[in-house]
């Protein structure tokens, strides 16, 4: 196909590189394949954004013929550093403290970050966005807009364009609205509740298109909206990243944030009676956390005694992520145990599947990412009631360990490829040109 009959796709978003975090690959890999499947992307994000984590190795990821837009960004988190740069960037990033922990200055800012800026702190860059993309919308001649969030702010810019300029729209939820966790941290009022209930109807009733990342969230929308809905979820690429061996310990790795709602207690207490009760298995495991942790989280996990057998290791750039993925014995998924979290599915889980490591899952009964383990044949997953159960296999997990047959057998995975998910949206771009 040549280069003057690929369809001209212009995509809105917040995260590019250098922001790091799962939130920033999906559309990175989405821009990689599109050119193959006929379509041209055009990415238009910030100039100067307040990304809370940073992954400068992912800059080497962006096309070299990819055209890229800029505009600059008024974002309030700068002037709240100049109070508090710890807290403003921890609120940014998404740790947020349980609401007895919250000092004066954090209730503050989540009363002001909730009601004074709707729908997310990034509302200022909707109207510069609306007024220089109409311009360049119309002299580059661009048949279809894509908008992904969070930040929903961004779709407020995809209804602007739509209704001005009515160019076909299709927008990307990596999460719901109005649902996500975090919205009852916000401290909300009733008119903030009822406007951000206002902005969602719009953008989901006018959208000609809209791309979830899970058949919850899928449901969800489809109770509130008659547009078409497809789920596209996040995926696995290829990559050069090569470990020489897996651990000789018996680890436990988690990959990617543990906020202060995401704490398994449940699981900590079957580690720590573990550790009490079989020597060998306290003789060798070791808890790696690889990301942003919560204090909260960190507290549990030494009030439960494991404070020796858990090491933090911090935020690390996304090569070095797949290689802890590839040398754990066993990689550990956490997601909350809430009717909110069933439609979540982290990024990180299709890394996951393809490590050639086992999974060990906990969140909540019936979510989606449930199936994705099981159907896979990659891990397994657990509700916070199965107690028992997740203590019988994490022994079991460690007798395979001890006789050096700790292995997966994955099965399915081909499409959950980023390439195979790349031509489904790029099936769907065509589909609203014809």
């Amino acid at each position: 196909m040549t280069e003057m009959s690929k369809t001209k796709t212009l995509i809105i978003t917040y995260y590019w590189p250098p922001a790091g975090g799962p939130g920033v690959q999906r559309w990175l890999k989405f821009v990689k394949y599109l050119p193959e499947f006929g379509v041209e992307p055009i990415v238009y994000c910030p100039e100067n954004p307040n990304y809370p984590i940073r992954d400068e190795s992912l800059v080497n990821e962006i096309p070299e013929q990819l055209t890229l837009l800029k505009q600059p960004i008024r974002e309030p988190y700068g002037l709240a550093s100049v109070f508090s740069k710890g807290k403003s960037k921890k609120i940014s990033s998404g740790v947020i403290p349980k609401a007895k922990k919250q000092s004066l200055i954090e209730k503050a800012m989540l009363y002001i970050r909730g009601n004074y800026f709707i729908p997310d702190a990034r509302k200022n860059w909707i109207k510069p966005s609306v007024e220089f993309l109409l311009d360049y919308i119309k002299e580059h001649q661009i048949e279809t807009i894509i908008t992904t969030g969070p930040p929903h702010s961004l779709h407020l810019i995809g209804l602007q364009l739509k209704a001005r300029c009515g160019v076909k729209w299709l927008a990307d939820f990596r999460d719901p609205w109005t649902t996500i966790g975090y919205h009852k941290d916000l401290k909300l009022t009733a008119a903030s509740k009822a406007k951000h209930l206002e902005l969602e109807q719009a953008v989901l009733n006018s959208a000609d298109e809209i791309i979830v990342t899970s058949h919850h969230t899928k449901n969800e929308f489809q109770t509130k909206t008659q547009q078409p809905i497809t789920v596209i979820t996040n995926g696995y690429d290829t990559h050069n990243v090569r470990v020489e061996g897996k651990d000789k310990q018996f680890t436990l790795s988690h990959i990617g944030s543990l906020l202060s709602e995401r704490n398994p207690v449940v699981l900590w207490e079957v580690l720590s009676e573990l550790i009490q009760e079989n020597k060998a298995f306290s003789d060798v495991f070791k808890l790696q956390l690889i990301g942003v942790v919560s204090d909260d989280v960190i507290d549990s996990i030494h009030h439960n005694g494991l404070k020796n057998h858990v090491d933090v290791v911090g935020y690390v750039s996304h090569d070095k992520a797949i290689q802890f993925q590839m040398k754990s014995q066993l990689l550990l998924l956490i997601e909350i145990d809430s009717e909110d979290t069933k439609a979540i599915i982290a990024g990180k889980v299709f890394e996951y599947l393809i490590s050639e490591t086992p999974i060990l899952a906990l969140g909540p009964k019936d979510a989606d990412v449930e199936r994705i383990i099981t159907s896979t044949n990659t891990g397994c997953y657990f509700n916070y009631q199965q107690k028992a159960e997740l203590k019988s296999q994490l022994l079991s997990y460690f007798e395979a360990f001890q006789n050096n047959d700790l292995k997966v057998n994955a099965i399915g995975l081909q499409p959950y490829s980023r390439k195979a998910l790349t031509e489904k949206l790029a099936k769907l771009i065509k589909h609203m040109q014809s």
